[in-house]
């Protein structure tokens, strides 16, 4: 199956153990429908809101490390509170959803349940929340240090210009200059040139 509803007892191998109550207490309080999958490589996490057929329901990828699972949850969980504060009168990421965020974040924080290098990104973090946890270079680095063995795998900054390297569909690009916050690439096979962000990971070729 590539998908399975987590039971609530289950979450401890996705999450610190120490953040496990305040996490089941969110889960319980809202009846989230919690699913865990494997399958997505471009979302993290996502959130549907409760209708009068369905609970609240929450996705999040299994493969993540224990630090990435649980702020990725952090910020579908905040998605949940926005919606059941303002429906849908606000923006997804706008104010109300980055107080909220922080809020949460903070709580967590206080559980002290965060290495030191984790600790000092996501601080820094709470003073200009980005729209996603992907977006914040700084953390992404730092989450990657606590992956499982990525198969050999680089982030695009960590290549030199002119190096070619695959991304999992198998399109080979060749990496060129950096503009502003992203590396502009040019597809090999047909010359079109894509932006990447310097923390995607991809295989040198």
């Amino acid at each position: 199956m590539p998908k399975k509803e987590a039971p609530l007892g289950y979450l401890e191998q996705f999450i610190p153990p120490e953040s496990t109550p305040l996490i089941l207490d969110y889960l319980h309080r809202y009846k989230v429908h919690l699913t865990i999958t494997r399958e997505r490589k471009t979302v993290l996490g996502d959130y549907r809101n409760a209708t009068h057929l369905k609970n609240h329901r929450i996705s999040i990828n299994g493969g993540l490390n224990k630090y990435s699972f649980l702020i990725t949850l952090i910020h579908e969980l905040a998605h949940l509170v926005v919606f059941m504060q303002f429906g849908n009168r606000v923006a997804s990421h706008g104010k109300e959803w980055r107080f909220i965020y922080r809020k949460m974040l903070e709580d967590f924080i206080r559980l002290n349940i965060f290495s030191g290098d984790i600790l000092s990104s996501l601080e820094k973090s709470l003073h200009h929340l980005p729209a996603s946890s992907c977006a914040d270079e700084d953390l992404v680095r730092v989450l990657k240090r606590y992956d499982k063995s990525s198969q050999n795998l680089l982030l695009v900054e960590q290549l030199g210009v002119g190096d070619l390297f695959k991304i999992e569909n198998g399109k080979i690009f060749q990496k060129g200059k950096k503009l502003r916050k992203r590396i502009q690439c040019v597809e090999i096979d047909t010359g079109r040139l894509y932006l990447f962000s310097p923390v995607y990971e991809v295989k040198a070729v």
